[in-house]
């Protein structure tokens, strides 16, 4: 990564409030060089642009940092690893699972933690809907991956009786909150702002109703 983007990251971390050490900084740093590096024998990412990629994978990513909750994070449909990867450099003291039913794509996952040093995250190749895991997790994320009823359809029995679902949207997802899957409900829908880009981003928090 060139030095303009190294310092739009560090600036974007600021402006998020995210404290990040250097070690922190050169991981995500080294995470983009590894897309880069993939991407041209795998099509992970249409986003390769050095600049593009600080803000629309790796400070996009970590705009969902404040509303993690408990110790267990499951990144559902996680991609290239985001938002997993670069929330999993920023949080060593959670425990991480990635999930994607693309074989190349978690093999890139499990080729980053390696490269990475990570050792608070787990790649897993399965479909959401047909996972089973022995504990589940407090925090499920997702990062535009379907509908949010259909995430909550396909991912909510993977959170713990009190946990909560995180699904990272693009324009206003109003429409797509009505008419979930019980008990599934609404609690939170919030703007988020990405350092640096103008596109629009909304979080949809989502609770069992008690």
């Amino acid at each position: 990564m060139d030095t303009h983007a190294r310092t739009l990251l560090t600036d974007g971390l600021a402006q998020l409030r995210i404290d990040a050490d250097g070690v922190a900084v050169d991981r995500l740093c080294a995470l983009a060089a590894l897309v880069v590096e993939w991407n041209t024998r795998f099509n992970l990412t249409a986003i390769t642009e050095p600049v593009a990629m600080v803000r629309k994978h790796l400070l996009d990513s970590l705009t969902v940092q404040p509303y993690l909750r408990g110790t267990r994070v499951l990144d559902v449909g996680t991609g290239a690893g985001f938002p997993g990867l670069p929330l999993a450099v920023l949080n060593p003291e959670l425990s991480f699972q990635l999930v994607d039913s693309v074989k190349k794509k978690i093999g890139f996952v499990a080729h980053a933690v390696s490269e990475l040093g990570l050792t608070n995250v787990e790649a897993i190749c399965s479909r959401a809907e047909t996972l089973r895991l022995p504990e589940r997790a407090h925090t499920v994320v997702s990062r535009a991956l379907s509908s949010v009823g259909e995430f909550v359809q396909h991912a909510g029995h993977l959170a713990t009786a009190n946990g909560i679902l995180l699904a990272m949207k693009g324009r206003d997802p109003s429409t797509e909150c009505v008419d979930l899957p019980p008990p599934w409900r609404v609690v939170a829908l919030e703007r988020l702002t990405v350092p640096g880009l103008p596109d629009e981003r909304h979080l949809v928090v989502l609770k069992r109703a008690r």
